[in-house]
């Protein structure tokens, strides 16, 4: 199949849709879907109605209503609410299926098996939810996780979560539980298998690791990140393998490690299983993900070692993160090491997003495991910085959130020189070139700080931020119909109060900052400016893109739970941002409290689902519940999810979106119908696929309505793929009122790159199932067209 001819089925299936939407009448007419899932687990009247989402290839299913005065449903709220919380209704302990209400059972040799916790989650293609545990056998330790993780640790579970059309929740366990990571064992970097001159061999075993106990635990999804591939399947990177060292060989004490592995792994939902992937070339633990406009993916941070992070066989790379990046081709499955030069110290987690012009950007948040992290080279993680897959280079711009541009002062490369393993005389010199040549600009460069009370909260807004949310704006395009403009919201979180080292801190702030990046091909202009606060500090919130365009923040806790686990109390209310105000407003309260790796994502039909909450033992020893002092319950992980129902999704009069294409391509227009004329906004959604806070690909983009024909609109979509990566989206349409904007239920599409070769198959079926024609078929104009085409 060649990429012109995959292109030619594309162009068949637009303007078919285009002809049969000229043709369809505004009748209310519409078909449903089902759900076809088999469930291994059901639980009942425990969640709320969901609206039937539409399937692919089908005219749309979208909430009840009509166009015209604003109608509200019965239970409206300003604030929105929560559902009643459900979890799964069973546990499988050595081959029997045990119904319990109960979060864990105990099983014949005196441990706690419990259900999983939504640590990890991703929205699947076809509805449904994916999620993976985190943290699995803390249930377990007796006194120390410091000292007993490394032996009673588990590699971690992953379940799918379904919602049918009444809003009953199922569960399926996937043929690989456990994602099927290392079944021989980790090849663990450990000090004493690294010793020079074959000392390691001299030693006995288990004097410095035992890293060869078990095998249980070399291969957890735990802190791998997660990313959505374009054809739809979920890839997961890194993860942990689970040791002591020192240990006591034959003892459940030691001193835990926590490896980073190399692991790719990636989950088909048509399967519902997990196969291998090519392996990393290094090993991370807290890595970050993102794709790029070519379709492959970006890979940067996380950890070898946690604990320890000594490396006697390459001992520049000891005492912080991984340096090294590298890039992933879907279509061979395949990572390839960047060069140096793309090297760069970021924290763990750090998060980044694909700019409009094909860049990368790092917006000084990530995750530190302490208030000091653990990098020799951290401060170089204030430093806001962009990489260009097409030179592999990354450019300094500025200290975050302050009105200093590196880049404009000849310190483009400032991280870059001080990679200690990627020093270079010409590097230093030009460098210091640069420094002398500007030395007139660094003393004056801080001239227009004038020391009042706004300069001093800009102060302690810049700088890195830990346990932070980095959320990109909705894309919109400028007058030219051009993408150049983006915003970056950052909010809460640990600060570096700019000036100590990253991050700094241990109570989070209600600080919430818009960093604007507009970019003009490689050039770049950045700035930033303080919005309304948080209405408290908030630790570990999660932030959620909704189709209104605005944000909302849910979970999280008022201390760092990292630094003092345990001893944190949750945040249970939920915040919305208003990119219009750039004021943050208190909105309902979830019923279960949610510190630690928690999740939340947003669903098809505009609701929010919230899960998670996997904390570390109190204080690194055992759960010891405080909660009666006002802290978080500590008493293991919760297995619940909640629904948030915002308040548009309240409202009977959301407009429909009756039919849309499965598939769009950049650089193309296409056509839908939709059943209200006040419709005036149409906007792609991605697929979240998210862990600890992030999702490098959650995006939003405004697309031109170019024509409109009564209910049927013609929609640009924009010439860049780096606007808008191949991959599962969800599009949704709004109208506004003089109270809100109020989105659609979404349809499913699929943005496809024809550049991405493995996937021009793909490509092909979605143009023939949106086509929907039978051989012989062929009349009328449509012969007409495929002639003029040249088929």
């Amino acid at each position: 199949m060649t990429f012109a001819k995959s292109r030619m089925y594309l162009s068949i299936a637009f303007a078919t849709g285009a002809l049969a939407l000229g043709g369809c009448m505004d009748d209310g007419s519409s078909a449903t879907s089902g759900d076809n899932t088999t469930a291994s687990s059901t639980a009942t009247g425990t969640a709320e109605t969901n609206s039937a989402a539409p399937r692919e290839g089908t005219p749309v299913q979208g909430s009840p209503g009509m166009s015209g005065a604003a109608v509200f449903s019965g239970e409206f709220n300003p604030q929105g609410h929560f559902s009643t919380p459900f979890a799964e209704p069973t546990i499988t302990s050595e081959g029997e299926v045990i119904e319990t209400d109960e979060k864990c059972i105990t099983n014949s040799e005196g441990m706690q098996e419990c259900k999983p916790a939504a640590g990890t989650i991703a929205l699947l293609a076809d509805n449904r939810l994916l999620y993976t545990n985190a943290l699995e056998g803390t249930e377990n330790i007796e006194l120390s996780i410091v000292a007993e993780f490394g032996e009673v640790s588990i590699n971690d579970q992953s379940r799918v979560l379904s919602l049918d059309a009444e809003g009953n929740p199922t569960w399926e366990r996937p043929q690989t539980l456990r994602a099927g990571a290392n079944p021989d064992g980790n090849d663990s970097e450990t000090i004493q298998s690294n010793l020079p001159f074959g000392f390691g061999e001299l030693l006995p075993d288990g004097l410095l690791d035992t890293s060869g106990n078990t095998s249980k635990n070399d291969g957890a999804l735990f802190c791998s990140d997660v990313i959505g591939l374009a054809d739809g399947s979920v890839m997961a990177v890194g993860g942990t393998d689970y040791y002591s060292e020192p240990g006591i060989d034959g003892l459940p004490l030691g001193v835990a490690e926590l490896e980073g592995i190399k692991n790719s792994r990636i989950f088909n939902a048509q399967t519902n299983n997990w196969r291998q992937s090519g392996d990393m070339n290094y090993g991370r633990w807290y890595p970050s993900m993102v794709t790029l406009g070519s379709g492959e993916v970006f890979v940067a941070s996380g950890v070898t070692k946690l604990i320890k992070p000594v490396y006697p066989d390459d001992p520049l790379q000891s005492g912080r993160n991984v340096v090294q990046t590298e890039t992933y081709d879907p279509c061979v499955g395949q990572w390839t090491r960047n060069p140096t030069s793309a090297d760069r110290s970021l924290p763990l987690y750090p998060r980044l997003h694909l700019l409009p012009n094909g860049h990368v950007i790092y917006n000084a948040g990530g995750q530190a495991f302490n208030p000091f992290g653990q990098g020799y080279d951290q401060a170089l993680w204030n430093i806001v910085s962009t990489y260009n897959p097409e030179t592999q280079r990354w450019n300094d711009i500025g200290y975050a959130g302050l009105p200093l541009r590196l880049d404009e002062l000849g310190l483009g490369q400032l991280t870059s020189t001080l990679n200690i393993t990627n020093l270079s005389l010409g590097q230093v010199t030009g460098l210091l070139g640069d420094i002398l040549g500007s030395s007139g600009n660094l003393l004056t460069a801080f001239d227009d700080f004038n020391v009042d009370p706004d300069q001093l909260k800009m102060a302690v807004a810049g700088g890195m931020r830990g346990s932070t949310s980095s959320t990109m704006l909705p894309l919109r395009p400028d007058a030219d119909g051009v993408y150049r403009k983006v915003e970056l919201l950052t909010a809460g979180g640990v600060p570096s109060y700019a000036v100590l080292t990253s991050p700094g801190g241990y109570l989070p702030i209600t600080q919430s900052r818009i960093d604007t990046v507009t970019t003009d091909n490689d050039e770049i202009d950045y700035q930033s400016r303080l919005t309304g606060p948080l209405n408290e500090p908030r630790w570990y919130g999660t932030n959620v893109l909704m189709p209104d365009g605005s944000v909302m923040v849910f979970s999280g806790g008022n201390r760092d739970g990292v630094v003092g686990p345990g001893l944190d109390a949750p945040i249970r209310t939920a915040e919305r941002f208003d990119p219009e105000t750039s004021e943050w407003s208190v909105m309902a309260e979830a019923h279960n409290p949610r510190t630690y790796h928690n999740t939340a994502i947003l669903m098809p039909d505009g609701r929010v689902m919230i899960g998670g909450h996997a904390p570390i033992n109190t204080a690194y020893l055992s759960h010891i519940d405080l909660q009666d002092l006002g802290m978080s319950p500590n008493d293991g992980r919760d297995p619940s999810f909640e629904i948030y129902t915002p308040p548009y999704a309240m409202r009977d009069d959301r407009p429909q979106i009756r039919m849309a294409p499965e598939a769009v391509e950049p650089g193309r227009n296409f056509s839908i119908q939709v059943n209200d004329r006040n419709v005036d906004k149409v906007m792609l959604v991605r697929r979240t696929v998210m862990t600890h806070l992030i999702d490098g690909d959650q995006r939003a983009v405004e697309l031109t309505i170019t024509g409109r024909n009564g209910n049927n609109l013609e929609v640009a979509m924009p010439d860049s793929q780096n606007v808008l990566p191949a991959g599962k989206y969800m599009l949704f349409v709004s109208k506004k009122d003089d109270t809100m904007r109020i989105p659609s239920v979404s349809a499913s599409v699929t943005v496809v790159n024809p550049e991405i070769e493995c996937l021009t198959a793909v490509l092909e079926d979605k143009a023939r199932d949106a086509i929907d024609l039978e051989p012989g078929e062929q009349s009328g104009t449509l012969n007409g067209l495929l002639e003029t085409i040249g088929f």
